[in-house]
């Protein structure tokens, strides 16, 4: 397991920048449910050990850490619909979901840490792009958490009343189950349907 370092958020503090957000965002793959992002600002203090990418920690190693870093960061989350993905395409959803977390901050950040190589548009503090950055920095690896286990908690409360397509399970990911399911049973109103897999099974008359 990498050990992740806070050299990206010390050049921040280091310049008086007490409020340095990460950002990160789940659910773009999945052929069903929402984009969830998260927005984490960890206080220096008192930052919970273990931190990694969310999809480097077993379910259970998962829950604490969300636990601990629902109880001493400052936190919040954002999601884009399944309709505003189909409308705008997933990548501006992603970055729609991202400016949200920020925005529903108690307070705004002095800088932002971005997973991934693009920023969104209109953010309301300066922001950087960090390629891969939930197996480099803590605060983008909290968000991950954080954003997983909500998105997480959102499919498996759709599956009860879809329990065919075993979202609880699989999260809205296309697996042959799902793929079976979405060719037997049809296309849900959960369903994106830009997605080719959904996309071909309405219009495959």
């Amino acid at each position: 397991m990498t050990l992740l370092t806070l050299d990206l958020e010390r050049r921040f503090w280091q310049q008086g920048m007490r409020h340095v957000v990460g950002v990160d965002e789940v659910g773009r793959g999945p052929l069903a449910g929402p984009v969830v992002a998260a927005a984490v600002i960890l206080d220096p203090d008192r930052i919970p050990e273990g931190l990694n990418d969310s999809k480097k920690l077993t379910a259970k190693k998962r829950a604490a850490l969300n636990n601990l870093i629902r109880q001493h960061t400052i936190f919040a989350i954002g999601e884009a619909s399944v309709e505003e993905i189909d409308q705008v395409n997933i990548l501006q959803a992603s970055f729609l979901a991202m400016r949200r977390a920020i925005e529903a901050l108690p307070l705004t950040p002095d800088h932002a840490l971005i997973d991934g190589n693009r920023l969104p548009k209109d953010l309301p503090c300066p922001a950087t792009p960090v390629v891969g950055g939930d197996g480099v920095s803590p605060s983008i690896a909290a968000a991950s958490i954080v954003a997983k286990i909500r998105r997480d908690y959102v499919m498996q409360t759709l599956a009860q009343h879809y329990p065919e397509y075993g979202w609880e399970k699989n999260a809205g990911y296309p697996t042959k189950s799902h793929k079976e399911a979405l060719q037997n049973i049809g296309v849900t109103p959960h369903h994106r349907r830009s997605f080719k897999p959904v996309h071909n099974i309405l219009y495959q008359e």
